[in-house]
């Protein structure tokens, strides 16, 4: 018997990196899972892969309608929601603070955080109206908890993300409706590697108390806790996943090869969703 027999989730950015991995581990807990991607080849890989449990849908989470609509594709095919793990992210807007544009950190903060706004508008409204609860679960990161790593747009919308679900776990506990986030460090995650996995490992081996490397799994078992009834009495919580990191002091950003010269470049970063990244150089 599985910890999710019977219960319905709804992941966004689930078709790669810590969001498949989490599809994935509720699957084989027993759920029923729709993948929110903007990536449909991927997407649509994934959820053929994992079978007859599982359903995609291509959505950009900055869009109110795509999000309404990954919510009743739940309903609709499964019957209910039971968890959302709102996760879809891209490493966004970098450069100077003097240089970045504000079209990127508007579309930065369009996706990790207007993403889980939308998120937890549409998926409480099922949950309040099953009138059984629910768990929302937010990906936010030690880059918003404190400076030093990750960019300013992304660590700022990583805060913001804290914080709405410190706000939202308290207005909707009367529906018996939890939200937690989970403060992910390095994971080994096309996002975080960016192609280049050795020198993703040496970071992780020189910043990391705890050597080995942060896998998607390590996230999708901190969801699974979160989403199952182990959790029941924990809301508005934050819970870090970094191998240590943050204790240390997470001076990181600025160290892989993929993030070392920022400072004189600038420009946008769309993670695995399969648009190119947008590099312009300072100095030139």
């Amino acid at each position: 018997m599985g910890q999710l027999d019977g219960q319905v989730a709804v992941i966004t950015g689930a078709a790669s990196g810590m969001g498949l991995a989490t599809a994935e581990r509720f699957i084989a807990e027993g759920a029923s899972v729709i993948i929110a991607d903007f990536n449909s080849e991927s997407g649509t890989a994934a959820a053929d892969r994992l079978g007859h449990k599982c359903r995609f849908t291509k959505c950009d989470v900055a869009v109110e309608d795509d999000v309404a609509a990954a919510i009743a594709l739940a309903t609709d095919a499964f019957g209910r929601l039971d968890i959302l793990f709102n996760n879809a992210g891209i490493g966004g807007a970098f450069g100077p603070i003097t240089e970045i544009k504000a079209e990127d950190w508007d579309e930065t903060f369009g996706i990790l955080t207007k993403g889980v706004f939308l998120g937890i508008k549409h998926g409480a409204r099922v949950m309040i109206d099953q009138g059984e609860g629910g768990s929302i679960i937010n990906t936010a990161s030690i880059a918003g908890i404190g400076g030093g790593a990750g960019p300013q747009p992304y660590s700022a919308a990583k805060a913001a993300v804290i914080n709405l679900g410190k706000n939202t776990a308290v207005e909707l506990a009367p529906h018996n409706i939890r939200v937690n986030s989970i403060c992910p460090g390095l994971i080994f995650t096309p996002l975080m590697h960016s192609g280049d996995e050795e020198d993703a490992e040496r970071v992780m081996s020189e910043f990391q108390p705890l050597k080995r490397r942060g896998e998607g799994s390590d996230i999708a078992g901190a969801a699974l806790f979160l989403a199952g009834a182990d959790s029941s009495f924990i809301t508005g919580q934050s819970l870090t996943v970094d191998g240590g990191l943050l204790a240390r002091g997470p001076a990181i950003h600025g160290q892989a090869k993929n993030t070392r010269n920022l400072h004189r470049n600038v420009g946008m970063a769309h993670g695995t969703t399969g648009r190119p990244a947008r590099v312009e150089r300072l100095d030139q």
